[in-house]
């Protein structure tokens, strides 16, 4: 009987360069946080926020990874953050630099959006 043998799976140049624009994204947007002297009390209550997003896989991988997606994607930061912009709330900003903060370091990790097929089928990588 032949034995396999586990292997870690290679990075590949193009995934890596999507971890390291993840990575620069999420430095960029916490100096820009840091900046805003909002505290350290709001970005700790809102790190984890978009994780809650997960929950739709409680409806199946097709909703779940909708919802994963939704929320991960750096569309809806980017709305918010434009809509505190425009409307000059001081409040809006902060929470949606949290929020770009928590998707660049995802992206660094290789949590990637989500294919229907299930929670571990990202864009970076399977994990």
């Amino acid at each position: 009987m032949a034995q396999t043998i586990a292997t870690t799976p290679t990075l590949s140049p193009i995934s890596a360069a999507l971890r390291l624009e993840g990575l620069a994204i999420a430095a960029f947007a916490l100096t820009l946080y840091v900046q805003s002297d909002r505290g350290w009390g709001l970005f700790l209550l809102l790190i984890l926020a978009p994780d809650l997003a997960m929950a739709g896989y409680v409806l199946g991988p097709r909703i779940g990874a909708l919802s994963y997606n939704m929320v991960h994607s750096y569309v809806a930061p980017a709305f918010l953050a434009a809509t505190g912009w425009l409307s000059g709330s001081e409040a809006l900003f902060p929470v949606a630099l949290v929020w770009v903060v928590h998707l660049g370091l995802d992206r660094t990790l290789g949590y990637g959006l989500k294919y229907a097929s299930g929670f571990q089928d990202t864009h970076l990588n399977r994990v």
